[in-house]
């Protein structure tokens, strides 16, 4: 049984919980006190991951972070969800970077930042951030008007990856993404028909917390 920690604010642990229960493979949660500062330790660094950061997914003896490489490995592993080419494997390791780098980067921030961040967010640094992440949602948003998901003509973990943060409620972000974006928005309305899809809090481990402002 795979054994995923994380805790239930945690994007990047959702991609991952949703592409496990997607493949309907047994899984068990392990919670992460990441809001306490556990993940900053040393202790922790040490015995769990050394980047401090969720997901860590164990598969037995082997030990995986980063949700985009915990992806690639349970696709490949499971023969799904991965692409039915190698030409559909490059496009969704393209989408996985550009997520990673800015889609989730952008997004995430700002959301930790408003709604758990210890003090008011500092304006200028919002404002920059909210001008990257409108420039890449916009990016994703032209994508997907003439396709039903990311790559290809099905679901994939180019998918799992990009929703990871936008089934959060809109008063943590404050970003009203499928306003802004209908084609983000139809495609999360068809993400909701996967396999196992379930909302964040429902199925990620720890205490669900009101947004500080």
């Amino acid at each position: 049984m795979y054994r995923l920690h994380g805790f239930c604010q945690s994007g990047s642990t959702y991609k991952v919980a949703l592409l496990l229960r997607a493949l309907g493979h047994p899984w068990q949660p392990e919670f992460v006190a990441f809001m306490d500062g556990v993940t900053r330790t040393g202790e922790w660094r040490t015995a769990t991951n050394e980047m401090g950061e969720v997901p860590v997914l164990d598969d037995g003896s082997r030990r995986l972070t980063q949700s985009g490489a915990i992806l690639t490995y349970l696709a490949r592993k499971h023969g799904a969800y991965g692409g039915r080419s190698e030409d559909e494997a490059l496009e969704i390791l393209r989408w996985l970077l550009f997520d990673n780098h800015k889609f989730t980067s952008y997004f995430a921030s700002y959301r930790f930042l408003k709604a758990f961040g210890p003090a008011e967010p500092d304006p200028a640094v919002m404002g920059w951030l909210r001008g990257r992440l409108d420039n890449a949602f916009g990016i994703v948003d032209a994508h997907l008007k003439t396709r039903a998901y990311m790559v290809g003509g099905e679901i994939t973990i180019a998918d799992f990856s990009l929703c990871g943060y936008l089934y959060y409620p809109v008063e943590e972000s404050g970003y009203e993404v499928a306003a802004r974006y209908p084609n983000i928005g139809t495609w999360l309305q068809r993400i909701r028909q996967a396999p196992g899809w379930a909302d964040p809090y429902e199925i990620l481990p720890g205490e669900r917390l009101a947004p500080r402002r």
